[in-house]
């Protein structure tokens, strides 16, 4: 007994030695990160001290006298220089709880060393900024008057750039359509939140996809719309606000919310409320139809617009927006006005999600799929851009460039292309088929290039709006925990009966596809309206399966985002799917496979099925809905290949 006892008390101490350690070592390791993060800070304000006058908190006035904190990082030099502008509704102070965040330093260090004055700002209404935040501001006069302001400036060179990624983007082609003497040369990247209608795209800033919501936006807004604020006196003195922002900068500290259960409460017009989010701009824009004055009202930008700036455009293929991004592109190329604002777009696309351009490596994983060494020195494409366009630089980047860069993922290569889709890229129409059975994998669904005879065996399937299909990665960003962007495996998802597959033989050939995917669904339903949504697969010989894009179509809206049109029982109409954009080599023994079905949730709202608002329901309605294929029906897909 007594060694039993000894033997006890040894471990005893043993464990507490060893957590006495653990935690000694945590607490040391915890030191050394704070001591590391106090020597990067100590090191990126010193060298950025030594090169560059720094203003901060300047209160840039408006038009209407609503001012915008604004912090300035200036060359030292009597010499006037070209500015670099990114403004944000994003919190850019250095200090953030009580540690240093030294992102916006280091890009003014960077910005600085060449040469350029780097200025941030915040769009009002948000942080120290004045006035009421709405979703991308009034872009459109705040960016106007802020070019006008810095312009004006006795250190600038007349010649200003502007540059960010996502909502730090989104407002620049507002401001490009207003054409500002002084704004010279535009870099966006994962911008299509700023754009409103582009042709047949109707997403109004990403918020419609084929007529239906696309819930990124209401997970985002949650932690940026607020207008219950603190406020600062106006008439606060700079060098106070410089210092109380060290130690409290606005920033409020939202409840975390499980947003993989948030997205399914209903309606949705109270999601917010249901996770005591604050109040804002949701409850007006989940109750718009797609072509809603009020997307015409504010800082969109849209077809019908002049557009000046010579622009290098960063999209992504697992961004939420490929599609209308790519139609802007060529938008800006083909009606420019200024020849040589229409000559000088340039477009690079990455096999990344959404502003993920610098977290390529030598094996780039996006989501599960490994897709190569996607790395690009953006650096040298952004600041050869502002060198040419600010600085008047003749460093040939015109030349040098190609006119589309784009990574094909599979063969995961850069590409490189005259216009988009490429030049060579031939439109290939692949029919679906099946014997009746196309329900889930196992089921008879192909793709062929020979078109359906003349009977017709339509795919039957269930569409409960409280069973639906759920989303597996894609291109979505901001969902919190919703989503995992990217590529995922799919064949344990396409078991499910409520999923029609359409899959080709195995290859013979390996074959590129880039480009535009064209979508014609012969479609009926019990109920007065639903959705019909596509995703593109690459399936590997061994059944794998990974998702290249996806999208969806509210059959309400098949003849147009101007009106609706409901849908009657044993009626089949044709229906228009929004289109899908990738560039993806599918090897020798792989196959292209489309999947079809009615959800793709919480990527896309839920149809309830009833004809109704949408918005302000809690009950749905069960469809039986059935996709057609024969000579008088032929649902079909037109792919993009790439012939080399």
């Amino acid at each position: 007994m007594k060694n039993v006892v000894h033997r006890l008390i040894l471990l005893l101490v043993l464990i507490g030695t060893v957590l006495f350690a653990g935690c000694a070592q945590q607490e040391e390791s915890s030191q050394q990160r704070r001591n590391q993060a106090g020597q990067n800070q100590e090191e990126i304000i010193a060298g950025l001290e030594e090169v560059a006058y720094i203003e901060q908190k300047v209160m840039m006035p408006m038009r209407d006298g609503v001012r915008l904190a604004t912090d300035i990082f200036r060359p030292r030099t009597d010499e006037p220089v070209p500015i670099i502008f990114s403004r944000t509704p994003y919190n850019f102070n250095s200090w953030r709880d009580g540690e240093f965040n030294g992102r916006t330093f280091r890009a003014a260090y960077n910005a600085v060393q060449r040469g350029y004055a780097y200025v941030v700002q915040n769009e009002r209404g948000r942080f120290f900024s004045e006035g009421e935040w709405d979703i991308l501001g009034p872009p459109r006069t705040d960016g106007y008057d802020a070019l006008e302001w810095m312009s004006s400036q006795p250190w600038s060179n007349g010649k200003i750039g502007t540059l960010g990624c996502s909502s730090t983007a989104e407002w620049q082609m507002g401001v490009a359509a207003l054409d500002h003497p002084a704004h010279a040369a535009l870099v966006p990247q994962g911008f299509g939140a700023g754009i409103g209608r582009i042709g047949n795209w109707y997403e109004q800033g990403n918020w419609y996809r084929g007529g239906a919501e696309q819930m990124l936006f209401f997970a985002w807004l949650y932690g940026v719309q607020n207008k219950q604020r603190p406020v600062f006196p106006e008439d606060m003195s700079r060098e106070d606000l410089i210092r109380v922002s060290r130690y409290f900068d606005l920033a409020p500290e939202m409840p975390r919310v499980d947003w993989s259960q948030g997205l399914r409460h209903l309606p949705l017009v109270d999601i917010m409320k249901n996770v005591q989010g604050p109040k804002g701009i949701y409850e007006d824009m989940i109750k718009r139809e797609p072509n809603d004055p009020a997307w015409y009202e504010g800082g969109l930008y849209h077809d019908d617009m002049p557009f000046g700036v010579p622009s290098m455009w960063f999209m992504s293929w697992y961004d939420v927006s490929i599609g209308p991004n790519l139609a802007l592109f060529n938008h800006v190329r083909n009606n420019a006005e200024d020849p040589e604002v229409a000559n000088n777009q340039f477009a690079v696309i990455a096999p990344t999600t959404h502003c993920g351009y610098t977290r390529a490596t030598e094996e780039t994983i996006v989501g599960e799929r490994n897709v190569g060494d996607a790395r690009l020195d953006y650096d040298a494409l952004v600041y050869g851009w502002f060198d040419y366009w600010l600085k008047g630089e003749d460093n040939g980047i015109l030349e040098s460039t190609p006119r589309v860069q784009y990574y094909t993922m599979g063969s995961n290569e850069w590409n490189t292309a005259e216009e988009w889709p490429p030049e060579n890229a031939e439109m290939v129409t692949y029919y679906l088929n099946s014997g009746g059975n196309a329900n889930s994998r196992n089921g008879d669904g192909i793709l062929t290039t020979s078109a359906s005879g003349p009977e017709d065996h339509p795919d039957s399937f269930t569409y409960d709006p409280m069973d639906p299909v759920p989303s597996y990665g894609g291109n979505v960003c901001c969902t919190g925990n919703a989503i995992r962007p990217g590529s995922f495996d799919q064949q344990e998802m396409e078991l499910r009966r409520d999923i029609l597959v359409y899959t080709t033989e195995p290859l013979v050939e390996g074959v590129e596809m880039s480009g535009t995917i064209e979508i014609t669904l012969y479609v009926s339903s019990d109920v007065k309206d639903t959705d019909f949504t596509v995703k593109l697969i690459d399936v590997y010989p061994d059944g794998r399966a990974y998702n290249l894009d996806e999208t969806i179509q509210r059959a309400r809206y098949r003849e147009g985002y101007e009106s609706q049109v409901f849908m009657q029982e044993g009626v089949v109409y044709k229906l228009e799917v929004s289109p899908m954009s990738t560039s993806n080599y599918f090897e020798m023994g792989h196959s292209i496979r489309i999947e079809v079905t009615s959800s793709n949730f919480p990527r896309f709202t839920r149809n309830m099925n009833t004809g109704g608002n949408n918005w302000d329901e809690t009950e749905g309605v069960v469809a039986h809905n059935s996709i057609h294929h024969s000579e008088a029906y032929p649902s079909h897909i037109r792919f993009p290949f790439v012939r080399r």
